[in-house]
């Protein structure tokens, strides 16, 4: 039996965490924050109608880690549903913006032989004035789905992302958090030691072996060592607030993490007293579930079909890691801005329906530097690098560290958190 660190009590380190202590395996899990599951943050006080996630919120297709873990714990889930609505230069609308020109979009798409970053390659096959609106609804549309630059996001990787798109979604019953508690839960059952507020900053190591240190001084030893932490944190810079050091270095890891997008967002909850926006400029909203806008706030989405008096504010990509410093009170003032210039009412007239509001500036966050991941051109190489041990003695592990269709989401976090273990043993009985 091995005795294993895990840094990173998220999706990923949960589940290494858990598929490792029940056979027997000694796994000590440090964690930087005073909770467990990292981007997953289920709140439930204040004066929501129900619990919010504050990251992580939507299961993303029919996923099968994800969807078999919530049957395992009796959790339920149900379908979005809703219609999908455009706001843009004073109207509102439904039909998709430019619409004729994605069936061409994707025929070029497919064509892509050589991948380049989505900008380019939307200036290169859709050039001048003509196709100027259909450009930037694209970058418009990454940005917001992905938290991703689009002079950085790959070509090839949102290909294949948009010929998935049909698949169902679904949200939690009672937030993500419910399966974080399980995870949580099961492997203390099976005698994890989960330290919290244990920051690390130093790993020493030699193949067979691992010290691990904390910024409070603590130490830990152990056989093997799997780092679950974002991305972000992975790419962060010597000395910064929450970066690892290794000694001796890995410096081609660390460049091979360069090389995937650590996206940005801002998610913003808003529970009202009623649902002010179903009936709004003489047009029916009461299906509405998501609204895409122009706006300084562009994206929200409601609850429905379930009824709910809390709209949710999502801003994604260059622009959300420019705003990552602002107070809470001037995101809540843009917020207010934006849906008084979407649903044409006064912001103080608004905010005297707002009962609650919560905001978790992700990119600013030390322990995440960033909401989830993307594909940038190289990082089909990166995951190759980042997927192969180190001396047989540290594994990487975490959403970004997938190669999948669910790159980004927590179904991806658990693949790779379950297949950072099946290395680990594999590297043992080798």
């Amino acid at each position: 039996m091995m005795n294993i660190i895990i840094i990173g009590a998220g999706a990923a380190g949960l589940m290494a965490a858990h598929l490792l202590s029940a056979q027997g395996h000694t796994v000590t899990l440090l964690e930087a924050r005073d909770r467990t599951g990292g981007r997953i943050h289920t709140l439930q006080e204040g004066r929501f109608s129900k619990p919010v996630d504050l990251g992580a919120e939507f299961v993303h297709g029919n996923l099968p880690i994800t969807l078999g873990l919530l049957k395992e714990a009796g959790i339920s889930y149900h379908a979005l549903e809703g219609e999908m609505w455009h706001f843009r230069e004073g109207r509102f609308y439904q039909d998709e913006e430019n619409a004729e020109h994605w069936g061409l979009l994707m025929q070029k798409l497919d064509a892509l032989e050589e991948d380049l970053p989505i900008r380019t390659f939307l200036t290169q096959e859709f050039p001048g004035e003509r196709y100027s609106a259909f450009r930037e609804s694209i970058e418009r549309y990454v940005q917001g789905l992905d938290a991703a630059d689009p002079s950085e996001a790959s070509s090839i990787a949102l290909r294949e992302e948009w010929n998935g798109e049909d698949e169902d979604q679904y949200a939690i019953e009672g937030g993500y958090g419910r399966l974080i508690h399980y995870l949580e839960n099961r492997c203390r059952a099976q005698g994890v030691t989960i330290q919290l507020n244990s920051p690390v900053s130093n790993i020493d190591w030699q193949e067979g072996s691992v010290n691990v240190r904390t910024v409070s001084g603590n130490e830990y030893e152990a056989d093997k060592l799997i780092v679950t932490v974002p991305i972000g944190v992975l790419q962060a810079a010597t000395g910064a607030e929450g970066a690892l050091q290794f000694a001796p270095g890995l410096p081609a890891y660390l460049a091979a993490a360069k090389e995937i997008g650590s996206g940005n967002a801002l998610k913003i909850l808003l529970q009202f007293r009623e649902p002010f926006w179903k009936k709004l400029h003489g047009h029916d909203l009461e299906k509405m579930s998501f609204l895409l806008s122009t706006a300084s706030i562009p994206t929200w989405w409601t609850q429905y079909p379930q009824s709910s008096s809390l709209l949710t504010g999502w801003l994604g990509g260059p622009r959300a890691y420019e705003m990552k410093d602002i107070s809470q009170e001037e995101m809540l003032h843009k917020c207010l801005l934006s849906l008084s210039e979407i649903f044409g009412m006064p912001a103080a007239a608004i905010q005297e329906l707002l009962d609650d509001w919560r905001m978790h500036p992700w990119p600013a966050d030390p322990y995440s530097r960033g909401s989830y991941s993307y594909a940038k051109v190289g990082t089909p190489k990166a995951l190759s690098v980042l997927a192969t041990p180190v001396a047989s003695t540290i594994y990487f592990a975490g959403e970004a560290i997938y190669d999948g269709h669910a790159m980004g989401t927590v179904e991806a976090a658990l693949s790779s958190g379950q297949d950072a273990v099946q290395r680990l043993l594999k590297g043992t009985e080798a």
